[in-house]
């Protein structure tokens, strides 16, 4: 369930509420709402703010092999009764589900012989990613420990840091030390660290792309070259925060995504040809949106081809025709306006608790600063507005970019009390900048 939710970057909502196990020495509290969008952006916003003060950052992908079905029960049973204080009927409930679970192949009508599971958690399960957070939730203290910053996704693990441009090996030594305990702890548990999709990158400024370190990164016994873009959760990374990469793929797999749509254009009705649109180009192109405020124009256009593109297939225009009708016919906003949308949106879900707490750190409401309670901002529903020296970079910064959208959005539409109030008002708003004459 969870590894599906990760290929699709959908939002993994359960309950409106989060649970939290607080019996012995360690606490944990599983929180709903995040997503593969929501982890990147925490940590791009972080690079953002770094590149803002002039230091540089480290990123390091690491990858787990087989690490849903490696993960060991006896291990597990212990761990939930030692640091979460799980004991007598509920650790017998959990002990049961774990163990005596047996697999085999089928292939047509023939069988192999039924072998029995010593490890792993059931995947597609709604306990499976549970326990696997429960079993691995250490791992965030060890990166910690070694002054890094931890985000972890299931089991992609990103760590980074950030340094002056003139210490680089010393944090190279810094992450390298850092993955080395990180690799013993999880052989003491029974984990394998995969090197060989471990990746790394330097977040620099353009202007010095070319003083990039070219050190490798010491993992393990192997050797890691810093590339010049990485994915991370589906979402591609560039060295100097472009985001090209990632754009190029996105327009690539829409317009693939467009000419198998063509081929049966004919043999469909138009709203199941609107539906299969929505479903394979749409929802790529809005993958991954909020971690693109304040990318260039050209890359705006190149995401814009693509919307002009569906439009005219669903209306059977040629490739010159004039789009903009067509848009307005379909309701759709354009690439910037879609931006902002689904920027705001992520805004007003902080505002009311239903987006990831990381996120909802980063912004501070007017009402809440004692400073400010008898300015007018105050009872107008507003954030601070936070300070930045570099458009390109601590303007992307989620901290600095949502205050901005915000702020500049009517009362009419932040004074809406339901999501989808919200996105209505905010999407006709939004409609009339889009195609304001």
């Amino acid at each position: 369930m969870l590894n599906e939710a990760k290929l699709q970057g959908r939002n993994l909502k359960c309950r409106p509420k989060p649970r939290s196990t607080s019996r012995g020495r360690d606490k944990i509290m599983i929180l709903h709402y995040h997503s593969t969008e929501t982890a990147v952006l925490r940590v791009l916003s972080d690079i953002f703010e770094a590149l803002d003060r002039g230091d540089w950052a480290a990123l390091t992908l690491l990858d787990l092999s087989a690490a849903f079905d490696t993960v060991d029960h006896t291990t597990l049973i212990r761990r939930l009764q030692i640091s979460y204080g799980f004991n007598d009927v509920v650790l017998s409930w959990f002990s049961s589900y774990l163990r005596d679970r047996s697999q085999y192949v089928r292939c047509s009508n023939s069988c192999s012989m039924p072998s029995v599971l010593l490890c792993g958690v059931p995947q597609g399960s709604v306990l499976g990613p549970i326990l696997f957070l429960l079993y691995t939730a250490d791992l965030m203290k060890l990166i910690t420990a070694n002054g890094l910053r931890p985000h972890i996704y299931a089991d992609d693990t990103q760590i980074y840091g950030f340094c002056a441009p003139t210490a680089t090996q010393a944090l190279l030594d810094q992450v390298a030390a850092c993955i080395s305990d990180v690799s013993s702890w999880m052989k003491s548990n029974r984990l394998q660290l995969n090197t060989d999709k471990t990746e790394a990158l330097w977040c620099v400024p353009a202007r010095h792309q070319h003083l990039i370190p070219s050190s490798p990164l010491s993992v393990c016994s192997d050797n890691v070259v810093p590339s010049k873009h990485v994915r991370d959760l589906g979402i591609y990374i560039d060295s100097d925060m472009s985001m090209r990469t990632h754009v190029a793929r996105t327009v690539s797999s829409c317009f693939a995504a467009l000419r198998q749509i063509k081929s049966i254009q004919r043999s469909v009705s138009q709203p199941v040809l609107l539906s299969l649109i929505s479903s394979l180009v749409l929802a790529r192109l809005d993958y991954g949106s909020t971690v693109l405020t304040g990318i260039s124009r050209q890359l705006m256009d190149r995401l814009q081809s693509v919307l002009n593109a569906a439009a005219r297939l669903i209306y059977s225009r040629r490739k010159y025709d004039r789009v903009t009708p067509l848009l307005k016919e379909l309701h759709w906003l354009r690439i910037p306006e879609r931006l902002k949308f689904r920027l705001a949106v992520l805004v007003f879900k902080c505002r009311n608790k239903t987006a990831p707490q990381y996120l909802a750190d980063d912004l501070q409401w007017a009402a809440d600063d004692s400073a400010r309670t008898r300015l007018r901002s105050a009872s107008l529903n507003k954030l601070v507005m936070r300070r930045s020296r570099l458009s390109t970079a601590g303007d992307r910064a989620f901290g600095v970019a949502a205050p901005r959208l915000w702020n500049g959005l009517p009362a009419c539409v932040t004074s809406a009390r339901t999501l989808p109030t919200f996105k209505k008002h905010l999407k006709t708003h939004l409609f009339s900048l889009s195609f304001t004459p």
